[in-house]
């Protein structure tokens, strides 16, 4: 798409560019859904570096139209938004039908793909724009630190490189909804290249719809691998490469210490991107039995469960394929999750700690790993200050309890480094890897707060250093501190 220079024009494109063959094969998966306008909307924040990457003049959403529109006021506009249904499994329980219960798409725009050499289509999707057929018994509404919790996560793991849906702006407004406390409603403009999820195919394989499953395996793969359209095998691919980018990814929030909170089938993407960012959280002192959803109360979704539970979640999505694949066929792909995304992992591991991926080298970080988790070790800030030196600093033997573990462990590292003689220098790499600065849930909270009294200059603060957690942002040092002694890693709950 050539670059939008008015706001009528990426209108314009949204109506000329919605996929009709998505609908036209007669898949009953949608309801044309008109959206609910806010009350005395505000655009408080538009993200810059997201309209760069869609080929967006910033400055298009500086006028009346823009503010109307992604305040869900869709008058006056040839948009036909729609709501999508799926189903789920949650808590590891059949849940049965759901669905955007208070998410529109309002429709997509063509975005050129370097690296495929072709454009691809991203949705346009309002997030808390009313209700919808399947909000269910909620009022299709989201609240503003809701919003700007998804919006700054959305950004932090783009910036540190994690697939993941994005947010093109916020909202906010004088709409009153009724949470724990009354609260403005807002609403997130959400993007990415698909919103499909696990549950998407689920829903039409539970109801025994096997022609619509192939039908919508038909059209992600005629939306996303074009070359594959007329391979007998496409199905065995797409599987594939489902189970692999699943891997990748969960290796990828491992690293660097992400808990998602609701890993149900509902907020898996076909896609292998990060969805639905709810009770999630950043690891500050390393435990990995954390848990960050305070609905989690038998721990399901734990920081250290989230690997089997991605595989949990591909053998529920593998059900779906049975009726276009051998049972054998799918066992033998299943098997590549693990081993994937276990060498997937230490790779990322073996680059944060600046030493060459090797097997042998598992068992140094698995160690590194207990030492953090029994001195209750600041994770991101470990590593960051690691990346500096490559040796056992001061500033990082304070950070242990037990000085003489991590003493015997740095002379196992050290030894190592001198071994593999590297050309080299470890500390340049290993910034390139550790960031500085990650989404601390306290940190959150306090653009929150400043938010909700009108001001949001924290939140542009934060936005700056989670787009760039690699560079070293000097006069911002506080951010990237560990987590005071005194606070607890907060918890957070659905409707956060």
């Amino acid at each position: 798409m050539t670059k939008s220079h008015t706001f009528s024009s990426f209108v314009t494109a949204i109506c000329n560019h919605f996929s009709d063959h998505f609908y036209a094969k007669n898949i009953d998966i949608f309801n044309y859904c008109q959206p609910t306008p806010l009350e005395e909307p505000n655009l408080v924040h538009i993200n810059q570096s997201l309209c760069e990457d869609l080929n967006l003049n910033p400055d298009i959403f500086n006028c009346e139209g823009a503010l109307k529109l992604m305040s869900a006021d869709t008058s006056n506009t040839n948009l036909k938004p729609t709501s999508v249904v799926y189903s789920g499994h949650q808590f590891g329980t059949w849940a049965g039908q759901l669905g955007d219960g208070r998410a529109v798409t309002l429709g997509e725009i063509p975005v050129k793909n370097h690296s495929a050499n072709r454009e691809v289509l991203w949705d346009i999707q309002l997030k808390g724009a009313g209700l919808t057929p399947y909000s269910r018994f909620a009022d299709g509404r989201a609240v503003l630190r809701s919003t700007i919790r998804e919006y700054l996560c959305s950004e932090a793991m783009h910036g540190l490189r994690i697939p993941t849906t994005r947010a093109l702006c916020l909202v906010s407004s004088n709409t009153q909804v009724q949470r724990e406390k009354s609260e403005a409603a807002a609403i997130l403009c959400r993007v990415a290249p698909n919103h499909i999820r696990f549950g998407s195919l689920e829903h039409f394989h539970y109801l025994n719809d096997f022609d619509s499953v192939r039908q919508l395996l038909d059209y992600i793969i005629n939306r996303h691998f074009p070359d594959w359209d007329s391979q007998e095998d496409r199905y065995e691919k797409l599987f594939k490469s489902i189970v692999i980018s699943t891997a990748y990814l969960i290796a990828q929030w491992q690293s660097v210490g992400f808990c998602h909170g609701v890993l149900n089938t509902d907020n898996m993407c076909i896609l292998g991107q990060t969805l639905d960012y709810g009770p999630f959280g950043f690891l500050d002192r390393y435990d990995p039995q954390w848990i960050c959803n305070t609905s989690d109360y038998n721990g399901r979704y734990s920081f250290y469960n989230q690997p089997s539970i991605g595989l949990w979640n591909l053998n529920a999505l593998a059900i779906c394929f049975s009726s276009l694949l051998s049972r054998e066929k799918i066992i033998s792909i299943l098997k590549l999750y693990e081993p994937t995304l276990i060498t997937k992992y230490q790779k990322i591991m073996s680059n944060k700690l600046g030493i060459r991926y090797k097997k042998s080298n598992h068992k140094l970080v698995d160690d590194l790993l207990k030492i953090l988790q029994k001195n209750q070790v600041d994770y991101t800030f470990f590593f960051r200050q690691l990346s500096y030196t490559q040796s056992l600093s001061d500033e990082l033997l304070k950070l242990f309890n037990e000085k003489e573990t991590i003493k015997i462990w740095f002379k196992n590292y050290q030894s190592l480094l001198n071994q593999e003689k590297s050309s080299r220098v470890p500390n340049i790499s290993m910034l390139k890897v550790n960031p500085k600065f990650t989404l601390r849930n306290h940190i959150a909270q306090r653009a929150i707060t400043n938010a909700e009294r009108g001001d949001f200059s924290e939140l542009k603060t934060i936005e700056t250093l989670i787009q760039s957690p690699f560079d070293e942002h000097q006069n911002y040092y506080n951010y990237s501190l560990p987590l005071p002694d005194e606070l607890h890693s907060e918890r957070l709950s659905c409707s956060s």
